[in-house]
């Protein structure tokens, strides 16, 4: 006689009940890693939506990611997969499809990029919720006060300053269980100490002029070098100024026709939809970090 566990038995009740989940894997490249974990999620009646995966030639390690639709819960789901995360030295994460992850945003006086996050999170289009925003200027608060969503402003000019804004950074992280840090245009550099404090979950966004056009007014430099392109780039925050592992770029044609100010107009639109993009790579697990670069699962 079988000592094994049933399945659980598809009916109209557990059907109702199932539960979509997303399961992220980084380890050596190894035979046998899909059909381990595949076979695990065989013994909980899981149903795999979508899947992914990536090995790298450069680092020879291997990167999947699934959809799994189950009526296990989060705990049998563990359970099923230790064996196989013990075997394979796996680095995982799972996690319910579609839950708004807890994101701070860092900003100073530019608005586009946070009201972009604001409106799309508020609108239903970003999975992600945002518990507080800090800003080194007051120039915000209306704009989180619009979207209800609470403000501090601590200015980083005076003497120790940046000091206590970082300080601030811990403890709203800690406060607000903060998976993600989004730096929305926020123009101070951070500290070695809480770069590496937040790595691989802080994103920033700068304009694609970089290191060319640095400083003041980079589309005006940049008109007055009759640039033919302009864009932006999102990336993981690192001690290396804006040479984080790149999540995503947008690139749009300009001519000579175009002002300081309409470059500055698309530019900034630029900025804001690569910020949203990767941001939301982020909040649904598609982003998984390959050494000084990214796996982006679309």
């Amino acid at each position: 006689m079988s000592s094994a566990t049933p399945l659980p038995q598809a009916t109209s009740d557990s059907a109702a009940a199932q539960t979509e989940y997303v399961l992220t894997v980084v380890c050596a490249d190894a035979p046998g890693i899909v059909h381990a974990v595949t076979g695990a999620i065989v013994e909980i009646g899981g149903n795999i939506t979508e899947s992914r995966q990536f090995e790298s030639g450069t680092t020879r390690r291997f990167y999947l990611r699934l959809q799994v639709l189950t009526a296990a819960s989060r705990e049998e789901f563990e359970q099923v997969l230790a064996p196989v995360v013990e075997r394979f030295s796996l680095e995982h994460r799972l996690d319910v499809v579609g839950r708004p992850v807890r994101t701070l945003i860092l900003g100073s006086t530019a608005k586009h990029c946070v009201n972009d996050l604001l409106f799309q999170m508020d609108s239903g289009h970003l999975p992600i919720e945002v518990p507080l925003i800090l800003a080194n200027h007051p120039t915000l608060e209306r704009l989180a006060t619009f979207y209800e969503v609470p403000f501090e402003h601590l200015p980083t000019s005076e003497e120790g300053g940046k000091a206590a804004f970082e300080d601030r950074v811990r403890a709203a992280i800690e406060e607000h269980d903060i998976e993600l840090v989004v730096l929305a245009r926020y123009m101070q550099i951070l500290s070695p100490e809480l770069c590496a404090e937040l790595a691989g979950r802080c994103i920033n966004i700068h304009h694609s002029f970089l290191p060319g056009f640095k400083g003041a007014n980079p589309y005006r430099q940049a008109h007055a070098r009759g640039v033919k392109q302009i864009g932006a780039t999102a990336h993981f925050v690192t001690s290396d100024l804006d040479e984080g592992p790149i999540i995503e770029q947008e690139v749009l044609r300009v001519d000579h026709t175009r002002t300081p100010k309409e470059l500055m107009a698309i530019g900034q639109d630029g900025e804001a939809r690569t910020l949203r993009q990767a941001v939301t790579w982020f909040a649904q697990s598609r982003v998984l970090l390959d050494g000084t670069r990214t796996v982006i699962f679309r």
